[in-house]
């Protein structure tokens, strides 16, 4: 496997320099809401395997979030849960009432969240102002101190609070998340 390059540099502002809109977007939120984070950048991550070493730098686990939806791609879901554990489609489709979930296409990944693969992220529904996706989290994941994310784009992650995406940030959206239960095994 090769290693992505990562500036070990913590940030707490905003990048400076070209970024692009939807990246800066968030900042731009975070900071609205007066939430605080850190951010490294890095190459691009294509897989958890990729943010190993981010989170040791971050001192966190990187949050998988996956982008799902049901068979006739009427329902869509961003699931949150914790990258070391394994996703198992019939174990969440029991707790949403929901059969045959899947990986949902990438354009409704663009159209609803303005985000692409490899990038999914709970900061994404900022973007889905109709509410088209569904918010699932593992209670796993909210046992956490922190939430680690990309800001809409997987060549930075971020270290934000859970509590502030709990308690600011998804109201804020307007997105109630759903717990569930994921076992993984």
């Amino acid at each position: 496997m090769t290693k992505i390059h990562i500036d070990p540099t913590i940030y707490t502002t905003k990048p400076s320099g070209s970024r692009l809109s939807k990246e800066m977007a968030v900042y731009d939120l975070l900071e609205k809401l007066d939430i605080p984070y850190s951010r490294i950048d890095h190459d691009v991550t294509a897989s958890i395997e990729d943010c190993y070493d981010v989170e040791r730098l971050l001192g966190i686990t990187i949050c998988k979030n996956l982008f799902l939806c049901n068979s006739q791609k009427t329902q869509f879901y961003l699931l949150m849960m914790p990258g070391d554990k394994k996703f198992k489609t019939k174990e969440l489709s029991n707790q949403i009432q929901s059969s045959r979930l899947s990986f949902a296409p990438a354009e409704y990944m663009e159209k609803y969240l303005d985000i692409t693969p490899g990038s999914v992220s709970v900061m994404g529904l900022m973007n889905d102002a109709e509410h088209n996706v569904k918010l699932l989290i593992d209670e796993d994941v909210i046992r956490e101190e922190y939430v680690g994310c990309h800001p809409c784009i997987n060549t930075s992650s971020l270290k934000i609070e859970t509590k502030y995406i709990i308690d600011k940030f998804l109201p804020y959206t307007g997105h109630v998340p759903t717990y569930v239960k994921l076992i993984g095994e």
